[in-house]
């Protein structure tokens, strides 16, 4: 082994030692009806693919449960309006291997979901997922393999939900600001900042 880095699964299980009994245990093959709970709690779910052209990590949400649990094995994923890159959809579409981690506002833990994914249109489907008249293009269907609940340390570690740790507004660049860095001044960021919020309104659904 390198003096500064690791280079082989021996040296790094040597580093870390044997893993917490209940980090198997609690690993499992299918939704249980707690996990359905827990799901059902959850308007926010990360998204992390991957294709021939990389990785891909993406947030979703929704005004109540970010997606529909079909059963003890599958949940379905309604892709809501966005920009139309689509790059979670081609990575699916190339290959099928698929996690999700579901967060509950003001819970630490989190769950996760790794299994395989396929991207369906039947028109009765879509139409179930309307909001305001508004369907999503397609939904992505998550037959699961494995499931596992994350313990909270990571969030309480962050204070993701304490009010104290919120940051101001003026502390964090904006969109705008970033794409005006990116383009050299020939995007206006104060310009597009100014019309995001009524095109966030225009778009949400």
């Amino acid at each position: 082994m390198a003096a500064d880095r690791i280079e082989t699964l021996s040296d790094l299980e040597a580093r870390y030692g044997e893993p917490v009994p209940t980090a198997i245990t609690k690993e499992v093959a299918r939704l249980t009806p707690l996990h359905r709970r827990f799901i059902e709690c959850s308007p926010f779910v990360v998204l992390a693919t991957a294709g021939p052209d990389g990785l891909d990590c993406s947030p979703r949400g929704d005004r109540d449960a970010v997606v529909r649990v079909v059963d003890s094995s599958t949940v379905h994923l309604p892709d809501r309006r966005g920009n139309n890159r689509i790059d979670s959809l081609r990575n699916l579409v190339c290959d099928p291997r698929v996690a999700l981690l579901f967060f509950v506002p003001g819970i630490g833990t989190t769950l996760r979901i790794n299994g395989r994914a396929q991207l369906l249109v039947d028109d009765d489907l879509l139409a179930s997922f309307a909001v305001d008249g508004r369907t999503p293009a397609t939904v992505i269907e998550v037959t699961a393999e494995r499931v596992y609940t994350q313990c909270p340390k990571a969030l309480v570690r962050s204070g993701l939900w304490e009010p104290d740790t919120y940051r101001s507004r003026d502390e964090v660049p904006t969109v705008g600001q970033i794409m005006e860095e990116i383009t050299e001044g020939e995007l206006d960021g104060a310009a597009y900042d100014a019309a995001y919020p009524k095109r966030l309104r225009d778009t949400l659904y």
